[in-house]
């Protein structure tokens, strides 16, 4: 049974920075090509960030610059380092292959750029 399950999201004043993390079971992890996606309110779910196997990474162009994708095989886990926040970047952030099948999403978890 794949199980994705988001963390580390929160309220942030804009110029600040989040860490989120993806815990991943019942995949192979370690070869999957991951990603990183958002969806704000009245909005598509949108791809932001993807890290390959090999760990090449591509940003859209809203993040390129701010945010940094990472992966840790070890402990099945992928993370999105979010700097220079801005509250365009609100959204609700899922972690998802980002490559052949989508996974069933997991919940979630809440950013809130705001002063």
């Amino acid at each position: 049974q794949v199980q994705l399950v988001e963390s580390g999201g929160g309220l942030v004043q804009p110029g600040g920075s989040l860490r989120l993390s993806c815990a991943a079971s019942g995949i192979i992890f370690s070869i999957a090509t991951m990603g990183w996606y958002r969806q704000a309110p009245g909005k598509q779910r949108e791809l932001v960030a993807v890290i390959n196997s090999g760990g090449s990474t591509n940003y859209a162009d809203s993040v390129k610059g701010r945010f940094t994708i990472s992966r840790d095989n070890a402990k099945n886990t992928l993370y999105l380092q979010m700097n220079s926040l801005k509250p365009e970047d609100t959204a609700v952030y899922y972690c998802n292959q980002a490559k052949g099948t989508l996974r069933p999403w997991g919940q979630g978890t809440q950013v809130t750029v705001s002063s």
